[in-house]
């Protein structure tokens, strides 16, 4: 088939990529020309098996790129997704305290995006939209905006920043939210060239779809905030692991789904999670919800980092007798072997401690992070390569994910362990 694709940004990218491995003609078009590009991306990505580069599966794609709306609708693609940005304001990326408010999602730039394409489109073509939405926006602020070609599905995906090609090629399942049959029979037409007939296609109705892609996001904040709170539990009675218990609920497959988020260790984090839970709160306030759980698990996640902000700030006091040791943390990407920090858990602890906070990931930076001062660290951030390292004498680390091995003369926390 010949797809056409527009938003090439993090997530657009590469799933582009990974639709042109699959031997279909992609032509993309992103309103930021250096988008348009096969040279390297600055961003971390892993390559189709989640290991490996995205930069080096880019460069060896025969992906081609418009100059314009009308130059990608003159190509008379099969199908168009978009995946375009639906953000909200910084202030509610999840790095820093919370505003009481709670808002929707910006849709302007998807609006944009689809108000362009109809203008240019001459035949009857599927348009997918992949971004996130509250149940409701689609019929509310984008299918007026179809003109008369243009057939609306709804197919989010559930991938995860740096492994997005892995995520895309390999997926529980494929959620589409149809009304046009026609649309709806090319679409799974199409993923039948792309997933084994084993990959369970969901079809609902277009609202369903939305409420199934916010809610499964936010299902997962709530794991990882119990996880998270079954670890306090754990630091605070003796004998006590958070690990053995969540090895032994992870044994409850008939009941409790999956162990995947389970495990204790930072807050929840990245360019989706928190913020659907803020959008999915704002929602609740208009439909006058008899209970806000969203917001509960936004709150739960500050406040539990709030929680190791406090310890580091105990720490640095009590850990030596006649200094204030400095804080570190190591490690502030928000989630390991990724270079991205939107949503980062760490950044969210250092902003709400009450002491001045250094910030050390080379995965980010490119600058070396050898821990050369004696200090409080933190490990925000689960890299695999801070097993090895060696911590001067005297300091202090916080590891909540509980990986860091004992050393002589530096006092190793691992949240939760049994003591």
């Amino acid at each position: 088939m010949k797809i056409g694709f527009v938003g090439l940004g993090k997530l657009g990218l590469p799933v582009a990529v990974c639709i042109n491995q699959k031997g279909h003609d992609v032509i993309g078009y992103d309103v930021d020309p250096s988008r348009m590009s096969k040279d390297p991306q600055p961003y971390q990505e892993a390559g189709p098996d989640g290991t490996g580069n995205f930069n080096d599966e880019l460069a060896e794609s025969t992906i081609r790129f418009a100059d314009s709306f009308i130059d990608l609708a003159s190509a008379q693609p099969d199908i168009i997704f978009v995946a375009v940005q639906t953000p909200h304001d910084p202030a509610y990326e999840g790095i820093s305290e919370l505003p009481t408010k709670r808002v929707d999602f910006d849709y302007r730039y998807l609006q944009a995006a689809v108000a362009d394409i109809a203008d240019f489109v001459e035949v009857d073509t599927p348009l997918v939209v992949i971004s996130t939405c509250l149940p409701g926006t689609m019929r509310r602020e984008i299918m007026p905006l179809l003109g008369r070609h243009l057939k609306l599905v709804y197919n989010p995906f559930f991938i995860a920043m740096g492994t997005t090609m892995r995520d895309f090629l390999d997926p529980e399942f494929v959620l589409l939210g149809v009304e046009s049959t026609w649309a709806a029979e090319r679409v799974r037409m199409f993923y039948s060239q792309v997933y084994p007939s084993s990959v369970p296609i969901a079809e609902m109705s277009i609202e369903s779809a939305e409420l199934t892609k916010v809610s499964y996001n936010t299902f997962i904040s709530l794991k990882i905030a119990f996880a998270n709170t079954v670890m306090e539990i754990c630091d605070r009675i003796d004998k006590a692991d958070c690990d053995q218990v969540v090895d032994a609920l992870s044994l409850a497959h008939r009941r409790l789904i999956s162990p995947a988020y389970l495990r204790g260790g930072m807050g929840d984090g990245g360019g989706c999670h928190p913020r659907d839970n803020i959008a999915m709160s704002w929602l609740a306030k208009e439909l006058d919800l008899s209970y806000d759980l969203f917001d509960s698990a936004m709150g739960c996640r500050e406040k539990q980092a709030r929680f190791l902000a406090r310890l580091l700030s105990f720490q640095s006091v009590n850990a030596a007798e006649d200094e204030i040791l400095p804080i570190f943390i190591l490690g502030y990407a928000f989630k390991p072997e990724t270079n991205l920090t939107v949503g980062s858990p760490a950044l969210l602890v250092a902003d709400l401690c009450s002491a001045d906070v250094a910030l050390r990931d080379s995965s980010v930076t490119g600058e070396d992070e050898t821990p050369r001062t004696v200090g409080v660290y933190l490990i925000g951030c689960k890299h695999a390569r801070y097993i090895d390292y060696k911590f001067p004498v005297g300091s202090v680390v916080v590891d909540p994910h509980r990986y860091i091995p004992n050393q002589r003369g530096v006092k190793v926390i691992r949240l939760g362990e049994a003591r």
